[in-house]
């Protein structure tokens, strides 16, 4: 009896997802190169061809999973340092519209995450300068712009606060519209500063306001 192609591909994309899940929890990998290295691992230096690597969502469930079963003791308390950080900065922010993507959003914030924002501003420059003002470095990239490949990267800007390293996204004021639609999974994939004060109220237990 012949077996399909591919009959087990299921099974390897959530074997892919568990060890991304570990690379990215214990070592902070990126969710890229995170299901790369997990599939060499699993499957020789050949690696997976793209129908089998798991989506960024079945990753992150896993790597919830691994936070739950080895870093229950830590994690929390990282997660509400980075949260109450990001909200920091958010404040200090305000002009350019701030919102929290990425890992300290999502809950999923390890020993090694660090805060992703999204900025909104009529020009890059304007960020930078209002920064460089403050007396604060920055070191000036660029990052996948939030709505995919299709779209021009856009200029980024990361710096320490409070210890923690911020990576701000800069993007133009018409692109705050794009960043309040819901994914295709019905989630947000950000919030402003009123959804992580409500975040952090909720981490810590306190109940919501009548």
């Amino acid at each position: 009896m012949t077996t399909k192609p591919f009959d087990d591909a299921p099974l390897l994309r959530k074997r892919i997802a568990a060890a991304a899940a570990r690379l990215i929890a214990r070592d902070g990998a990126d969710y890229s190169g995170a299901k790369r290295k997990a599939a060499r691992q699993i499957l020789g230096e050949a690696g997976a061809g793209a129908h089998l690597l798991p989506d960024n969502a079945q990753v992150e469930d896993k790597v919830r999973l691994y936070n739950a079963l080895f870093l229950a003791d830590t994690q929390p308390a990282r997660l509400f340092r980075l949260r109450t950080v990001a909200l920091q900065v958010m404040e200090a922010l305000a002009q350019f519209h701030p919102h929290l993507s990425g890992a300290v959003f999502n809950g999923t914030a390890g020993p090694h995450a660090e805060i992703h924002l999204q900025l909104f501003a009529d020009s890059a420059k304007e960020v930078q300068i209002f920064l460089l003002d403050k007396n604060i470095a920055i070191d000036i990239g660029e990052t996948p712009h939030f709505k995919g490949n299709r779209y021009p990267a856009v200029e980024s800007v990361s710096f320490l606060w409070h210890g923690e390293t911020v990576h701000a996204a800069l993007y133009e004021q018409g692109d705050i519209r794009g960043a309040l639609k819901m994914q295709a999974d019905g989630k947000p994939a950000r919030t402003d500063g009123a959804g992580l004060r409500a975040l952090l109220a909720r981490q810590a237990g306190v109940p919501p306001a009548a």
